[in-house]
């Protein structure tokens, strides 16, 4: 090598380092100390997501990063494109959880039966899309010490959230039925998990949730307006209740379940299982859970 080229590349890794967000990762690299994994969405300004892993990474004594990589819908393709060539893995998120299917090599059963996206591993250059809301919304239960087998659910909303626990509570064998403001997206859902369809207002609504053992929110309402509730006052399940909201983490409906002596289980468990699920596909090492928990609730401003 000539003296130019051995300049070029002394200036070329200088850079590299100077960018400070690779941790000295290079994909296929002679260089490779940091694992790259980031979160793909749109926006992206209050994800706790990077909290999350960056403590995971530090527990489980790994070198690497997790970038929020805010991508608009008409930079997805060259986002994966880069992904590919130097990241070992991501998450997806909203608006491109669907869209980016195209894009992979390959998907997981669960990613086919969804129909949509949440983590995405690069396997020496090929891009596998799993989806780890389902089995992370499962986890979640049973670390509230619920256990979805022969209960009977209704979950609100049609949406992709309620798309995962649909197909989640009906894997686990709990019987479900879904209510969604458009009857007829209800419908479409509960048909393709062998799942119920029920008005989301009277008297068939009612009795709906008074029949079932679980309530899943997998609507907004909560979200934008704290003070808000899907269900009309005093109709509870016999159970648990469900608001995967984890921002606030006490929901309107979350705070008169535990009055009503229910088991109430907020959004930020199946947020960390999901999250945990994917560090060890990315990882192949078991997730410091705990730890992860802890710095979503401190991203959150809650107490740990």
């Amino acid at each position: 090598m000539n003296t130019a080229n051995v300049c070029f590349t002394y200036l070329r890794i200088a850079r590299f380092f100077a960018r400070g967000d690779s941790l000295g990762y290079m994909w296929r690299g002679v260089y490779s100390t940091g694992m790259r994994l980031g979160l793909i969405g749109y926006p992206l300004a209050h994800s706790v997501s990077p909290a999350m892993h960056r403590a995971a990474l530090q527990a489980a004594g790994l070198e690497g990063i997790y970038r929020l990589l805010e991508t608009p819908p008409d930079e997805l393709e060259s986002r994966v494109m880069e992904v590919r060539r130097g990241y070992r893995g991501v998450n997806v998120t909203v608006p491109h959880k669907v869209a980016v299917l195209p894009y992979l090599d390959e998907v997981s059963p669960e990613v086919q039966a969804i129909g949509a996206v949440n983590t995405i591993v690069n396997e020496e250059g090929r891009l596998v899309g799993h989806n780890t809301d389902a089995p992370g919304f499962t986890r979640a239960l049973e670390a509230a010490g619920v256990t979805a087998r022969g209960l009977r659910a209704v979950v609100l909303g049609a949406g992709g959230a309620a798309r995962a626990v649909v197909y989640a509570l009906v894997q686990a064998g709990a019987r479900v039925r879904v209510a969604n403001r458009t009857f007829a997206r209800a419908k479409a859902l509960a048909e393709v998990f062998g799942a119920e369809a029920v008005p989301f207002e009277g008297p068939e609504f009612v009795r709906a949730v008074r029949e079932a053992d679980l309530l899943v929110n997998a609507t907004s309402v909560g979200l934008n307006d704290p003070g808000a509730s899907p269900i009309p006052e005093g109709v509870w399940p016999r159970e648990a209740v469900v608001d995967i909201v984890y921002n606030p983490l006490e929901t309107r409906l979350l705070r008169e379940a535990r009055a009503a002596g229910l088991v109430a289980v907020d959004g930020l468990g199946m947020l960390v299982w999901q999250g945990a699920l994917a560090f060890e596909l990315w990882t192949g090492r078991q997730a410091p859970v705990a730890a992860m928990h802890a710095a979503a609730r401190a991203a959150l401003g809650e107490d740990a």
